[in-house]
This record gives C-alpha cells, structure tokens and sequence, in this order.
C-alpha cells in the first residue's frame, strides 16, 4: 500500500481523538482559553451531558477579527513565541489544537470582540470546514458554543457514556478548575444540570480555603489542617484533611502545579504513603494541594490533554508531599472530626440513626423514603419511648450492677488545670471500655483500646526508625535471580536495607543474596520479598516498601500488646492515657483507621435536651 498524505480534515480528527476525550474535555480546554485571556468571570452553559450543547463565555481580552481563522488552525497559539518556551510554560494552553479539534467533530462558533472594540466578529467551523469572518454583535470577551460534539465521528459518539455521567464529569473539570482560581467567577449552569455558582474569593490562605470549601464541602473547612512547605524552590501549599475525616475514593483530592490541575499518580501515591500509617488501605483523606516549581523543572508537555506532568526531580516532590503533610498533621495536634459528633447526636436522638431525626427540641421529623423506618416489638416494654416503670427499679439496678463503672470522682479530686487539656480530665470508665472525658466546653468519650493501640504502635515505629533492626541469619543464603538492572538497584540501596534487618549481597551479574531478614517478620519468603522490592524500586519505592511492611508488623504487635477491652482502669491510668493521647500525633485514629475519641460539644448537648 502507498504511503500518502492524510487530508487536513482526517488530520484534525485524528488529533481530536487524542485532545477531545468526552465533553468534560471540551469544557476545559475552552475555560483554560478564558482564564489565559484574562477572564475574570466565565460563564459555563450545558445540555445533554454536553453533548448537544456547551457555551463558554468570558470577559476576558478577546481575539481581533484578523485573528480568528488563527485560532481554529493547528499550531497557532499566542502562549508561546519560540521552542525555547517550551522549557518554561506558564500558561494553561499552548498547543494550539484546541479549537481546531473541537471544530473537527463538532459544529463551532466562536464569537469574541475587543475591549474598545466598535463591533464583533464571528467564525464558524463545522466537521472541519470554516467559515469566513463574519461581523456580529458580542459583548467584550469571547463566546466559544460547540453543538452536536462527534457528530462528524459517530463512532466515538457511540462510545459517549449517558447524560448523567457526562454532566457528573463537567462538573468536576469546572470544580478542580475553580480552586485553583479562587479570584475569577465560574458559573455552571443547563437545561441538564442545577446552576453551581463559585463565587469570587479573596485572594489569600481564608479565600482559597473558602473556595475548596465551595468544591469539597463545608464540611471540610472544619476539618481541614494547612499546609505550607518548602524545599530546594519548591513549595507545596494547600490543606488536607485530618485522618478522621475521610471518604472511601480517592475522587475528593486535587492537585496542582503552577496552577494546573493534573491527576498526576505520582502525587497521589505520595499523599497515599502520608496517611499509610493512619487511614486503611480502603479509606482516602480529602486533599487540595498546590505545587509551586520552576516551569524550567516540570514538564507539561507529556499528553495531549495536558493532564499529566513529569518532574525533573520525582523524588524531591514526592519527600516534599509527604513531609509537609505528616509535619502538618503533627502541628495540627489531635483533633476529632466533626462527623463524628454529628453522628453522635443523630443516635441520641428518637429513632437513633435509622430512623428519623430530631429538631432538637423533641419534634420528630422524618427522614426520606430512601431510608428505612425503625421496627420494634410488639411487647410495650421493648419500645424505647415507654414511660418509666419504677416497679423495674430493682431489676434494673440488678442488671447494672453487673458491669459498674469506674468512677474518677469517688476516687481522687481532678486538678482544674486537666479540663483545659484538649481531651480534658476523665470522670469515669464505662463499660470497661470507655473512658468518659470532661473538657471546659465539651463531653469526651474515648475508646481505650483503640487509643492505647495507636500509642504502642508508635512507640515502636519510633523504635524502627531510629535503631538498626535486629536481624535473624539464614541457616543457607538464598540466592535470587534477577535481571541485572534490578540486581544494581538493589545493591545501589543495600546499605538502607541493611538497617532495616536485610542482608544482600551480590551474586553474580543477575542474582542476589540473602544472607538475613528482619527478626520482626518471622519466617518469610525471602525471595518473594526481593523481587517485590526490585518491583518497588523500578518505580522508586522499594524503602519505603520494606519500611510498610515492618510498619504492618509493628501494627499487629501493638493490637495484641495494647489495653485490652474490658480492663478496669485506674483514675490516675485513665488520665495518663489521654495526655499521652494529646502528646502522640495521629493519634485521633487508630492503627486500623478508626476514630480513637469523639467529642461532643456543650452547646450540641443543650441543643438535645432543648435548651438552646
């Protein structure tokens, strides 16, 4: 078969392909236009998911009319001058395919007058056809309206997931955009969706944080700790969530560099490893992190959507992520999230958590269908809203009586100084499991044996972190093949590895041995453990491999070495335990992820025996 040359119109699809995924990307390419332009509000339109329909308005510098045909021709751009620029780009667009590819499967217009400008002009493209210049009524700033996008590629129109999911995904394109343009206006709005305005923050750390709060929740400003970190002229800013208050997807994390939002696996698996040690592996923290670098050190330039980068130090980056927001973490002190006393008010409510909600002041109000209703027994005396029996009296001082609780009060008086304390001076043990807490403005209850966990388990980190681990000596080396690019990783870290209790040595052009292993980890299979670890260091990981699974060791010691459930404590214990608590970062959850205390606040007490 001859080799030819493409027709234009095969060209531009074919890039489209790569640049125009789904409508989300439609939208981002045409408001990182805006927000290069200037625009200081952008005005989003959709309908049927985007496919019929996105609209894209801004009040930014707009395009003069002899420019418009540049703008829907490949490889024209105003972003950058030479190939020089390429080394350090600082702007959102610059590949100049944009408006051509959209143009390419979709019908474009695209409207855009000056500021001083007597009149607009217009350009229309269709499949891959343009129009002339056209003059048209327009308002300062540009009008981009894409119509029945893959229309010319119905192949790919085929592949598009329904109205709901691509709404879903716009959607999201317009958040993780908005924060990090916490200064410009964005509206969102469509005969497809319900209008989501962001509203213009101030520009400093309360502005931005008010803007994550517009994208992740409110919730998450009141459970949200900064961050602001810098090494070698690289910065990470942003705030991140405490370990208490997570999500079970990784979908509420958002991550820039120089202002552009990426999904970017190295970052994400940086700010995994942060939180290794204080979240489950199936539970994620919520995350709005900036990395401000050099543009002469980051590479933009790696995809067509511009959605991956590549740093010239990985390394540095990704210690940079992790330290900030373990240091963060630390700074922050113990804190417990605010879903967990909503949670705790909701169960002391009639109905518990299952059934209803209450006002507060005792009105019942019942929650959606979607929730079921409450069943109880028959019997009278097995519904929770029977009136006192007193005649029960007895038998029910007889049942109590056979688990009472340690009373702190009856014991030893409290310093007054202990109610300052953030968890407070313990008045009482309940359950042989929980210690009742008393701060200046709030009610603590804490789980013993979570909370003891979390404090052995450090204990003995700090021991693996700061000794050289004792080793346990093969009766016979065992000697593991290997390619030998990955025999001259491991020997490069042997020294590392040594520390950490294992012995390797090189064997040959493509083989390793072993000759000890971790005393911690028991009898294991060394060979399976060198080969995860050559794996883990291709991608720059394999210490802190190692490192995990000494940590996963060290956590299940301290599950069985911890204050068992069920154990009477003493006053002097109980309070012991909580300042060792405030003392010990992470220490809000425990090794397993799980909250270690909930507080309940004065004021939400009094909300629920209607005093306020």
């Amino acid at each position: 078969m001859p080799i030819r040359l493409l027709s234009e119109t095969t060209i531009n699809q074919i890039a489209a392909g790569e640049v125009v995924e789904r409508p989300a990307s439609v939208v981002k390419e045409l408001v990182e236009n805006a927000l290069d332009a200037g625009a200081t509000r952008v005005e989003i339109a959709t309908a049927g998911g985007g496919l019929g329909l996105v609209r894209v308005s801004d009040n930014g510098g707009g395009i003069p009319p002899t420019e418009l045909p540049l703008a829907v021709s490949r490889h024209c751009t105003s972003k950058i001058e030479t190939s020089a620029s390429l080394d350090d780009i600082r702007t959102l667009g610059f590949r100049g395919e944009a408006l051509p590819s959209i143009g390419a499967v979709a019908r474009l217009s695209l409207r855009s007058r000056q500021p001083g400008a007597a009149e607009g002009a217009e350009i229309l493209v269709e499949g891959g056809a343009v129009s002339g210049v056209m003059p048209a009524p327009a308002n300062p700033g540009t009008v981009v309206e894409v119509r029945d996008l893959f229309f010319a590629t119905p192949a790919r129109l085929k592949f598009a997931k329904g109205e709901r999911a691509e709404s879903s995904a716009i959607t999201d394109a317009v958040r993780r955009i908005a924060v990090a343009f916490p200064q410009v206006r964005f509206t969102l709005s469509g005969t497809d969706r319900q209008t989501l305005d962001f509203l213009p923050q101030a520009a400093d750390e309360n502005g931005q944080l008010a803007r994550v709060a517009q994208a992740l929740g409110a919730e998450f400003k009141e459970n949200a700790v900064p961050l602001d970190a810098v090494r070698e002229g690289v910065r990470l800013s942003g705030h991140v969530s405490i370990p208490s208050f997570n999500r079970a997807n990784a979908l509420q994390q958002y991550f820039f560099v120089n202002g552009r939002p990426v999904r970017d696996r190295q970052l994400a698996s940086a700010l995994r490893a942060a939180y290794a040690d204080l979240l489950p592996r199936d539970r994620h923290p919520l995350a709005a992190l900036f990395v401000s670098i050099d543009g002469r050190d980051v590479d933009v330039n790696v995809h067509p959507a511009k959605a991956d980068v590549r740093f010239r130090d990985p390394g540095l980056v990704r210690g940079l992520l992790i330290g900030g927001v373990r240091e963060a973490l630390a700074q922050a002190g113990i804190r417990p999230a605010t879903s967990g006393a909503q949670a705790m008010q909701q169960a002391f409510r009639p109905g518990g958590m299952s059934g209803g909600a209450s006002n507060g002041l005792g009105a019942y109000r019942p929650q959606p269908a979607s929730y079921s209703s409450p069943t109880y027994a028959s019997s009278p005396a097995a519904s929770p809203y029977r009136p006192l029996d007193l005649g029960m009296a007895e038998s029910s001082q007889a049942r109590f009586a056979t688990a009472p609780a340690a009373d702190v009060r009856a014991e030893a008086e409290v310093p007054a100084a202990a109610f300052t304390s953030p968890l407070g001076a313990a008045r009482a043990q309940v359950h042989d499991n929980y210690i009742v807490a008393q701060t200046e403005d709030s009610l603590i209850i804490v789980d013993q044996h979570a909370a003891h966990e979390r404090l052995v388990y450090e204990a003995l980190k700090d021991g693996l972190d700061k000794h050289a681990l004792p080793t346990q000596m093969l009766l016979l080396p065992e000697i593991v093949d290997l390619p030998e690019e990955d025999v001259d990783r491991l020997i490069a870290h042997a020294d590392e590895f040594q520390r950490m209790g294992l012995s390797l040595a090189r064997f040959g052009p493509g083989a390793v041995e072993v000759r000890e292993t971790p005393s911690m980890l028991g009898e294991i299979d060394a060979a399976r453990l060198v080969r995860d670890l050559a794996d883990e260091l291709a991608d720059g990981e394999a210490s802190s491999a190692l490192r995990d699974q000494l940590h996963r060791v060290a956590s299940t010691m301290a599950c069985h070495g911890s204050v068992r459930s069920g154990r009477r404590l003493k006053p002097d214990e109980m309070n012991a335990l909580l300042r060792q608590m405030e003392a010990v970062p992470g220490s809000g959850t425990c090794n397993h992820g799980r909250p270690t205390y909930i507080e309940l606040k004065l004021h939400d007490i009094e909300r629920l025996f209607g005093r306020r």
